[in-house]
């Protein structure tokens, strides 16, 4: 049957794309096959505009145990164990239906973890959403928070930590990006491969509906007015459903009946069967007839296509048919025999015996259309990188302009979100939320996992190459903050439409940035993902990269959090003192502006800094560890004297940082000591007692202390060069930062 062109761009494709097609096949595809390629060949699931820039990633390392390619990433962590990890993206389903489109999110990325064998122990996420004086926004924020705490509480694992940012450019596209790290012993993986001809393929866990067809096509195309009407490509989690699988799995994978396991995640059953059988170069046979419906008169177009939640697809030994139905069984579970593995590579569908789909597994998963776009800077670079503080209008005092910060959603307290969140369940987390980076202790072992997610998207708007470095460096800082030396990362790659050069531009100078910040840092990319075309009627989201980072601190108990211990301790602020107003959250909130050049980074004193953390942790020397980062120095402060009973902080920088703006204006050289947003800055308190070893121990490592202080009383004192330049009280501070956020959600927040 002949194929028109408005069926090809029903289903996402180019003549080109399916000119391609035709070339494989040598004959017209029928509708169930060319719904195949439309899901497989879709930028979620090909990664067709992106592939040739990811390929440049670094993606090895003395400690990577997997790399990408597989269901998620892993390392070694010490003691015969592996850490699984990746974080994935649910930003289109979150904005047309939040609570099921995060709570899936959240039960997709879980299941890549334990796909590879390893059970789960920590979520983190990292959220986007437009102002919260948009009522629309409020809902979605709430939508999504519950959706998230609904399906993360319900399994039973623990969201420690994440990141949540407000910005006009997310209110018609909201980003959902959710992380998931879990344990494995080392040598126990499981890969999602076929092999062995005649093993039987099972297909287990949930029945299959007609939700969530065409998901993937979905999430590969721009929102306009009429995305409500894409509601039936969300999917309906269960997390109670997905629990009882994952336990089943772990089970079965104790035993050696087992050949491969994956996901039927983005494009479902197509996705599984065709990925499976081309890294294990074989071919899969099923008959849809069989696959388990909870919809009458579904067809295999349908059935292929569905992305239902809680569903995985197995290959398992002949002869091991019985064991393997016992065990799902016992977890009141279906597992049925679809399939078996061939040898002539083809990915074969039927209905009732009748041959529906034939395709070479190789290049329908393997073979996708490859594209090198073309890249262009943007038009609004030249302006936007252009800062005049003579322009700028009169600057309130610092200690208003600190409140006004600390009352800002992005820097105010996020309790209102992460006490909906069960941060404790299966007693391994350190840290609480809230606290600095996700920690979470490895039983059994003296160690623990730190963890920590992070990117600015106003940064990589002005400069996406060095944005995407700053996220690298902050979430590998915010690990050494906790003590924990970072060894791998995963990444989650949000831009609009890559068929555009100039968002085209910005991606491939981010994924250059990410690429020489882990290279200079030592964190290999142990896989990601991608989310390409976040617009709403052609407006883009700002460029935002997301990095989770991963660290091992090997004594737990030196497990350091951002908050003053006590009083009478010594504090310091090690790296540089200077600031910069570009792209600061001081510039917005302040000044209404996203504009001006972004501090220079210096990976080498990144590294040395991150390197001197670790150490001066280890060895007990370091008491607590904040990070200078959204809102600059002054929040820093601030907050490492939060949730600490009102302890205050005397800090005393001997004069002004060689960056600071040389205009003349007093007002804007203290903004920008106070509140710009250099990176390489750590806040750190340390005991009477051990400062001169700190000091020497920071020579030694060519960190400079840029300014001392001292906590004790009630107050936050700055001065400069002698010269006070903020002096706020503890309580007033707090009370700003505590509200900021849950001012919107009063009826919610008591």
């Amino acid at each position: 049957m002949a194929i028109d062109t408005e069926t090809l761009e029903r289903h996402g494709l180019s003549p080109a794309e399916y000119d391609k097609i035709l070339d494989i096949l040598g004959r017209e595809p029928s509708m169930t096959e060319l719904g195949i390629f439309s899901v497989m060949w879709s930028e979620h699931c090909s990664y067709k505009s992106s592939r040739i820039h990811l390929k440049t990633l670094p993606t090895t390392g003395s400690r990577v145990v997997q790399g990408p390619g597989e269901n998620a990433g892993a390392v070694d962590v010490g003691d015969g164990l592996v850490a699984v990890f990746k974080i994935e993206s649910h930003n289109h389903p979150s904005f047309i239906e939040p609570y099921q489109g995060a709570a899936t999110g959240v039960g997709g990325i879980i299941r890549d973890i334990f796909t590879m064998g390893a059970r789960p122990i920590a979520l983190l996420n990292s959220l986007r959403f437009g102002p919260l004086e948009d009522v629309r926004t409020r809902g979605i924020l709430e939508g999504v928070v519950a959706g998230i705490g609904g399906y993360g509480n319900s399994i039973g694992i623990p969201t420690v930590g994440g990141e949540v940012a407000f910005e006009e450019g997310y209110a018609g596209n909201p980003l959902v990006n959710v992380f998931c790290l879990g344990l494995a012993k080392a040598g126990s993986l499981v890969m999602g491969q076929a092999s062995g001809a005649g093993n039987p393929v099972y297909y287990v866990g949930a029945k299959t509906g007609r939700d969530g067809i065409h998901g993937a096509t979905m999430a590969s195309a721009e929102f306009d007015e009429r995305s409500s009407e894409k509601r039936p490509a969300v999917q309906v989690g269960d997390p109670f459903m997905e629990k009882l699988l994952l336990e089943a799995c772990l089970e079965l994978m104790q035993t050696d009946a087992l050949v491969g396991i994956q996901d039927m995640g983005a494009a479902g059953l197509t996705c599984s069967t065709s990925e499976m059988g081309s890294r294990g170069g074989a071919g899969i046979d099923i008959d849809v007839s069989r696959v388990p419906q909870r919809e009458s008169g579904m067809t295999p177009y349908e059935i292929m296509l569905s992305e239902s939640q809680e569903r995985m697809l197995m290959v398992v030994k002949q002869g091991r048919e019985a064991e393997v139905e016992r065990i799902f069984e016992k977890w009141d579970l279906h597992a049925v025999p679809i399939g078996e593995v061939t040898t002539d590579g083809l990915l074969r569908v039927r209905e009732n015996g009748s041959i529906v789909a034939e395709i070479p597994n190789g290049p329908l998963a393997d073979e996708a259309p490859l594209y090198d776009r073309p890249t262009e800077p943007p038009a609004y670079l030249a302006a936007a990188s252009r800062l005049d503080p003579a322009a700028l209008p009169e600057l309130p005092a610092t200690d208003a302009a600190l409140r006004t910060l600390l009352g800002s959603p992005a820097v105010a307290s996020k309790r209102w979100i992460y006490r909906q969140y069960d941060h404790m369940v299966r007693t391994n987390t350190i840290s609480p939320a809230g606290m600095g980076a996700g920690v979470v202790r490895l039983k059994g072992t003296n160690r623990a996992l730190a963890m920590s997610v992070d990117g600015n998207g106003r940064h990589s708007y002005l400069d996406p190459h060095l944005g995407a470095m700053l996220a690298v460096a902050e979430a590998s800082r915010n690990v050494a903050c906790a003590g924990a030396l970072p060894i791998a990362a995963t990444n989650c790659l949000n831009f609009g439409n890559p068929e555009r050069p100039d968002i085209m531009w910005q991606f491939a100078r981010a994924v250059a940035g990410i690429g020489e910040a882990c290279r200079a840092l030592d964190v290999p990319i142990t896989g990601g993902n991608v989310s390409l075309y976040n617009e709403t009627d052609g407006q883009a989201i700002y460029p935002t990269p997301v990095l989770g980072v991963v660290g091992v601190i090997e004594d737990a108990s030196r497990v350091l959090g951002r908050v003053f211990p006590g009083a009478e301790s010594t504090v310091l602020l090690l790296g540089g003192g200077g600031g910069a107003l570009g792209g600061s959250e001081y510039l917005k909130q302040i000044g209404g502006q996203v504009a001006g050049s972004l501090a220079p980074l210096s990976l080498e004193a990144e590294r040395a800094l991150q390197l001197l953390l670790v150490e001066l942790a280890g060895e007990g020397l370091t008491r607590s560890a904040h990070d200078c980062s959204d809102g600059g120095l002054a929040v820093a402060l601030a907050e490492c004297c939060f949730d600490s009973g009102g302890i205050g902080v005397e800090l005393m920088l001997p004069d002004a940082p060689h960056d600071a703006p040389g205009d003349g204006r007093t007002d804007v050289s203290d903004a920008s000591v106070l509140f710009g947003e250099a990176p390489s800055r750590v806040l750190v308190s340390v005991a009477d007692d051990d400062f001169g070893v700190v000091r020497m121990r920071a020579e030694a490592a060519g960190v400079p202390i840029a300014a001392q202080g001292r906590t004790g009383g009630e107050r936050i004192r700055v001065s400069l060069a002698g010269r006070p330049v903020l002096d706020i009280a503890v309580a007033e501070a707090e009370t700003a930062w505590r509200q900021g956020l849950e001012r919107y959600f009063e009826d919610r927040a008591a």
